[in-house]
């Protein structure tokens, strides 16, 4: 006898009936619980964020920095709800009320114990299939930096003693070694 399984298909709707509290995120109809980020964690995110929001309000460009928990409804549809570590969006017609629709132009995630395969495989593959141009891979655990370039079809490893310079904004360049964990 053969026997099929058939999984389960969630939607947006489901995660927004989510108990409150818990976040999770939704790929291509799949949810991935998140664990709360760690102290270590948001000191990361708050630091990139800072000196990315900084460097952009600098230099008055149409591109806008959000730090999590922001909706990015990656695929435009009801499948696919990410909260990425930071987003950049450069085109304004893909902002809404409730979030992002559609892939954002540059992602960072800081990688946790819990999270490595999801960051480091699933949303690699589903960020460049979806359209981000850029996206970071910062993994403070491994004292390792990974930058991808999407459009380029390029990636670069750094450590935490480099300084990595964006793709898509050339001269915002950001010095790990003197960002404070």
């Amino acid at each position: 006898m053969d026997y099929k399984i058939k999984r389960m298909i969630y939607t947006v709707d489901d995660i927004y009936t989510l108990p409150d509290g818990k976040r999770a995120e939704l790929i291509d109809g799949e949810i991935y619980d998140m664990a709360p980020p760690s102290r270590k964690h948001q000191g990361m995110v708050g630091e990139l964020f800072n000196r990315i929001s900084n460097h952009i309000n600098s230099k008055g460009g149409a591109c806008k920095p959000y730090v999590a928990p922001f909706a990015v409804f990656l695929n435009a549809d009801d499948y696919n709800y990410v909260e990425p570590d930071i987003s950049v969006i450069c085109d304004p017609a893909k902002l809404t009320e409730k979030g992002c629709n559609g892939a954002p132009d540059w992602i960072i995630e800081i990688v946790s114990p819990g999270s490595r395969r999801m960051d480091c495989m699933i949303k690699l593959f589903k960020y460049r299939s979806a359209g981000v141009r850029e996206y970071w891979v910062v993994d403070p655990d491994k004292n390792r930096i990974t930058v991808y370039d999407f459009a380029g079809e390029d990636s670069a490893e750094y450590s935490f003693s480099d300084t990595v310079s964006s793709v898509i904004y050339p001269d915002l360049s950001i010095d790990f070694g003197q960002i404070s964990l």
